[in-house]
């Protein structure tokens, strides 16, 4: 990472109020970046606790969204807002601690060679805790049956620890994707390969979740599995280019 440029942790919210304090003050101890904490109107109050550490750090920035809408749609703006400030570096982030802090530094390192960086369960060195052997068999073989379907050598094409250079994200064009929830993690990962990009990724040990409840469901996995076919059959363009004038 060269020492100009801006890095920007984005986090996405929805009834995370307990997890989100200890995960900024973690955040800003580890590297230099701004966090931007995507709030979807969370009943729990989590816009308001993000307000809250934002108005005591200059480097905590809050985007409330009106409602839950999915995490592909809160990623999408957090990374519109991010291009329009100027940020160089853009991370995905989730607010439960299964994605650790500690493991921002190796990103910053890997992306120096690289488009994205990827935090990976299933090359070596990384791994899961506390996960059952029902849940680690479909964590595995839907990234694998993703991986076959798609053509593609990234070994965790579920993970969502992921960091962007801008470049990527201005040629993407996220905002008309065609899997949601969490199939949008797929999603990003294969235009990024099919668009030229260089995509590696770096191992992380990946926790079950600190506090609160899991937004991952049986109906959302599925319909990315589903929805993966209608991605193998679509057609990868850059985004369009505004006119000129």
């Amino acid at each position: 990472m060269e020492s100009a440029e801006k890095v920007l942790i984005i986090i996405p919210t929805y009834n995370e109020r307990e997890n989100l304090p200890l995960l900024v003050r973690e955040v800003l101890a580890t590297v230099p970046a701004d966090v931007l904490v995507v709030d979807d109107n969370s009943p729990d109050g989590t816009g308001e606790v993000a307000d809250r550490l934002a108005s005591s750090e200059p480097r905590v920035h809050v985007l409330h969204r009106r409602k839950k809408e999915g995490l592909g749609k809160a990623y999408a703006a957090g990374f519109t807002w991010g291009l329009e400030r100027g940020c160089d570096l853009l991370f995905e982030m989730d607010c439960d601690f299964s994605h650790q802090p500690k493991y921002l530094p190796d990103f910053l390192e890997k992306i120096k060679d690289a488009d994205v960086v990827l935090g990976s369960r299933n090359v070596p060195g990384g791994g899961v805790e506390n996960w059952s052997f029902l849940r680690k068999l479909v964590s595995k073989g839907g990234s694998i049956y993703a991986r076959t379907i798609l053509g593609l050598e990234i070994k965790d094409l579920t993970g969502g620890f992921k960091c962007f250079r801008r470049r990527v994200l201005e040629t993407i064009d996220y905002d008309r994707l065609i899997i949601g929830g969490y199939g949008f993690q797929i999603e990003m990962t294969y235009r990024a390969v099919k668009l030229g990009f260089k995509v590696v990724e770096t191992p992380i040990i990946f926790p079950d979740r600190m506090k609160g409840a899991s937004k991952m469901t049986r109906k959302i996995f599925l319909e990315a599995l589903v929805n993966i076919w209608k991605l193998r059959f679509a057609k990868v363009e850059p985004k369009a280019l505004p006119p000129p004038g």
